[in-house]
């Protein structure tokens, strides 16, 4: 396995890889988890190189503290992507990333205005500026993303048609712990009282995925916004039931075949979010 820190030492490390690699391609922020390393071994099987980024974009935080307190553990990482198949990480720093400030914009529309953009102003423009770069340097054929962050697959899509862009996005399963609360980086920073009560999030979820038969989506979203916030040491910031293309809230189960439960909440001072099809 390769680790480049430079956009030359990447560059040198893929023209290694044989003349026009089919190469898949994983950006994560590191802090890696089963979730993480599922779609690591995906792309082992579907492509010739994988190829892995491990960088925390600070451009997509809106929020100062969760930039500081996000897990960082590149020693660990590193050990775990050699042992699942990985072939090239390319691991920067902002300076490599970022050599002067970004001054990309994009628009994607209702997409980013609804869920986690109404509560994380510049939050996915953040993303578009650090995916696009990255993409434009691993020129992957394949990259692949996880339903947990469900939106942000929209917003990737979206950018990827925007920009015609020649790489195939592949969607993967959120991955679970034995509790079903959804693997996440922040989890390590629960408290051991707020680790047990976490699964109750996806509890919530599959109950209302479950009671689309007795609730149209108006009144499952009352009930489920109730039962959230019965948990102890929570604050719901959001609870929608949408659209899974446009992302928009939906009035009738008919209005769209393809519908899911989005929820962001704090547990204690960590913001988790989760989603279920329904």
């Amino acid at each position: 396995m390769i680790l480049c820190q430079t956009k030359t030492e990447l560059q040198n490390a893929l023209k290694t890889q044989g003349a026009n690699p089919i190469i898949g391609f994983v950006p994560t922020m590191g802090a890696l988890h089963e979730g993480h390393l599922s779609l690591v071994r995906q792309a082992r099987r579907e492509n010739e190189v994988v190829v892995t980024s491990v960088y925390v974009n600070p451009i997509q935080f809106n929020n100062a503290e969760d930039l500081e307190k996000y897990p960082r553990n590149l020693e660990r990482d590193l050990d775990l992507l050699k042992d699942v198949g990985c072939d090239i990480v390319f691991a920067p720093d902002n300076a490599e990333m970022y050599p002067e400030k970004p001054t990309e914009t994009y628009n994607f529309g209702t997409l980013e205005t609804v869920m986690e953009g109404a509560f994380r102003p510049g939050h996915f423009n953040g993303v578009a500026v650090v995916v696009k770069r990255l993409f434009d340097l691993v020129k992957p054929t394949t990259a692949y993303f996880g339903e947990k962050d469900f939106q942000q697959l929209a917003i990737i899509r979206a950018l990827v048609e925007q920009e015609n862009l020649a790489v195939e996005i592949v969607a993967c399963p959120t991955v679970r712990e034995k509790d079903d609360l959804a693997m996440s980086s922040r989890n390590t920073r629960l408290s051991e009282d707020d680790r047990r009560i976490a699964p109750q999030i996806y509890k919530i979820l599959r109950d209302c995925r479950d009671l689309t038969d007795v609730f149209t989506p108006a009144p499952l979203k009352a009930f489920a916004e109730e039962q959230f916030r019965k948990i102890p040491r929570t604050k719901l910031e959001y609870f929608e039931i949408v659209n899974a293309k446009t992302l928009q809230p939906i009035v009738n189960w008919s209005d769209c075949p393809r519908r899911v439960a989005c929820v962001a909440i704090w547990l204690g001072e960590v913001r988790l979010i989760d989603n279920v099809k329904i």
